[in-house]
């Protein structure tokens, strides 16, 4: 298919959307044949589509998705659960759609190249879902590919690649910000480096300091080797005993890391929130759960796994052009580890 044609068929999707009075999103799901389309509205689209010699896209159901998840993602299912809500999210829209995924972890470079080969030498794929990887040599594989592919959980720097997550870095700037309206000036962020979504929390981070003229300081910086709770508690536990409390509050780039920070504080003595604020992302089930709740900002999981199949669903349709990224915004969840500062920290006391 020619670009003026793909760019034909959106504009008449536009139009049908306009003439039934729908969204572009119904239209798109009436004429894959989805469920959760009202029959009267479905058969409204079909014969507006008809009236306006649309040619209707072949169904997607009955195709196959082939899944690849990371070393670092089949970890984290294990670790703190954030691909569990993924999948979860994931696997209940492929069973709306039809769709049949079959996963693929990989490994190293060999499970990549083989993965890769799989999914061009076999016409049953019909695209291909890469989840939480970020290594160029297989992105720049995948982009190559032939066949639709879209990031879940990732992005590709020079967008060859479509690929949906959250918006990270509005997610820390809004928990940055909430703790500096409870008047917090010096807030230690704790991470994990490596990934680039962890990278951009960190950003969001730096962006709510510098907004409201607070110093963005190197040391207000901790990473930690792995995302476990008991390393996240070694490693503040660690940085007090040498430094003391020169900071009033902790964010951290995920919630396992702010069960670790809470644990690490009581065991040296401190009372959370009174002496010290703790605010996580992400918002596992867990964290509501943890003494004190854990106050932190949500990150919509399962919703990420659907928008990512919906968005290559799209792609597989003929639907989704040109590549996009898909950002999914993320809210406060209020609970008990945030309070007001009300004491100055070690520096301002030297």
């Amino acid at each position: 298919m020619t670009a003026d044609q793909k760019k034909g068929r959106r504009t008449r999707l536009d139009d049908i959307a306009a003439r039934c009075g729908v969204s572009i999103s119904t239209v798109s799901r009436a004429l894959a044949g989805e469920k959760g389309v009202r029959p009267e509205i479905r058969k409204l689209v079909l014969e507006t589509a008809s009236a306006v010699s649309y040619a209707l896209p072949a169904s997607v159901a009955g195709k196959k998705v082939m899944l690849v998840a990371s070393g670092a993602a089949m970890i984290d299912y294990v670790r703190n659960q954030f691909t569990l809500y993924v999948l979860e999210g994931l696997n209940a829209r492929a069973s709306a759609l039809g769709i049949e995924v079959a996963m693929r972890p990989v490994a190293d470079k060999a499970d990549e190249a083989r993965v890769i080969a799989e999914m061009r030498d076999d016409a049953s794929f019909g695209g291909m879902l890469i989840l939480t990887v970020d290594e160029e040599d297989m992105l720049a594989a995948a982009a190559n590919l032939g066949k639709p592919v879209v990031l879940v959980n990732s992005d590709d720097p020079y967008m060859r690649l479509s690929s949906v997550t959250p918006c990270n870095r509005s997610a820390a700037f809004i928990a940055a910000e909430r703790l500096i309206k409870a008047g917090h000036e010096r807030i230690l962020f704790m991470l994990r480096p490596g990934r680039r979504t962890i990278e951009r929390r960190l950003e969001g981070w730096r962006d709510a300091l510098l907004h409201h003229g607070l110093k963005a300081d190197a040391d207000l910086v901790l990473e930690v080797d792995d995302w476990l709770p008991e390393l996240g508690a070694e490693a503040i536990a660690r940085l007090v005993r040498e430094k003391g409390l020169f900071f009033t509050a902790v964010l951290t780039a995920g919630d396992s890391l702010a069960d670790g920070a809470v644990r690490g504080l009581q065991a040296a003595g401190y009372a959370v929130p009174r002496d010290i604020s703790v605010m996580g992302i992400d918002d596992l089930p867990q964290s509501a759960f943890l003494n004190p709740p854990l106050s932190t900002v949500h990150i919509p999981m399962r919703e990420l796994g659907a928008t990512a199949l919906d968005l290559l669903r799209d792609m597989m349709l003929g639907l989704a052009t040109p590549r996009r990224r898909v950002e999914l915004s993320c809210h406060l969840v209020e609970r008990g580890s945030v309070a007001a500062s009300s004491r100055p920290t070690a520096a301002d006391q030297i």
